[in-house]
């Protein structure tokens, strides 16, 4: 089913590609927020699955994807400004529900803790609250090939960790992808993998403590960079967390196998139809006073 499009405008400043996928029949929609260097293109696996139950909203950050032809400014943005972005989206479709991969969980957690009034729950995928070796390992390579532009090792790098699991032809179109991205997609991931190691290697409690709806925390079984064990520390703060674990899947999760593809929708859909109420905690803070988000 092809989305409906449009561009949305936001504080003036960015211009932000969204695709709607409506279904007639659901009373819930879902919004996606896919990782770094990724467009709306990497949810097509899971969009597969979604859409016969919840009208879906993909979107391209402004510097990526197809929202670069509407932008002409790509100094890069922070994370916050990415929350902010995706607040905005938030509200515009209504949203109930959203599911974030890898590095959108960042914007994603700093987002649930504003409290958006329309969400009911939350599904964050292959993420973790601390930099673990292996994580911090792929980061200082994937810095020293992004500030120099390498392109082809920038690629190979993907592939060869927490891409190590895709199928052959999942890789192929990863490297074909990553190698040929524009300069300034691979300022903003410098910049974006800064800023993460620029903070303390751990979610700010405040900002996890701030969050009111269900949330499920999604990992895969073999994936060593955002692990299961280290996903399983959220529980320390959220007290409402849930935790799955996808078998024999790494950090790509549906995308690398059938298997893999068939427990991911059982357990997403599983978890947004059921029943579920807002928590209720105290007065929520500020974006500015969460600044402690890792990957």
């Amino acid at each position: 089913m092809r989305p409906e499009t449009a561009v949305v405008e936001i504080n003036r400043k960015h211009k932000v590609h969204t695709e709607f996928y409506s279904n007639p029949a659901a009373s819930k929609t879902i919004i996606l927020v896919n990782g770094s260097l990724a467009t709306t293109a990497s949810f097509a696996q899971t969009i597969k699955y979604l859409q016969p139950q919840f009208n879906v909203v993909a979107f391209d950050l402004p510097y990526a994807g197809q929202s670069k032809p509407y932008n002409s400014d790509f100094t890069p943005i922070s994370k916050e400004d990415e929350a902010a972005i995706l607040l905005h989206l938030i509200d515009l479709y209504g949203a109930n529900y959203l599911m974030s991969f890898s590095w959108g969980g960042v914007a994603s957690m700093l987002a649930l803790a504003q409290r958006p009034a329309t969400l009911e729950k939350a599904a964050i995928c292959s993420f973790s609250p601390i930099l673990n070796v292996p994580m911090l390992d792929y980061l200082h390579k994937g810095l020293r090939f992004l500030n120099a532009v390498d392109r082809d090792n920038v690629a190979l790098l993907v592939n060869s960790t927490i891409g190590k699991h895709l199928p052959s032809l999942f890789k192929r179109f990863n490297h074909k992808h990553i190698s040929t991205l524009d300069e300034h997609e691979y300022r903003q991931m410098y910049a974006h993998i800064k800023q993460v190691l620029s903070m303390e290697a751990n979610c700010g409690k405040e900002c996890l403590q701030a969050i009111d709806i269900p949330l499920l925390f999604v990992n895969g079984d073999r994936d060593e960079y955002t692990s299961v064990e280290d996903a399983c520390l959220f529980a320390q703060h959220i007290d409402h967390a849930q935790f799955a674990v996808i078998d024999d899947a790494g950090h790509f999760l549906d995308m690398e196998h059938k298997a893999a593809w068939l427990q991911s929708q059982r357990v997403l859909l599983d978890f947004f139809n059921a029943p579920s109420k807002r928590l209720q905690l105290p007065v929520k803070g500020d974006l500015r006073d969460f600044q402690a988000m890792a990957v």
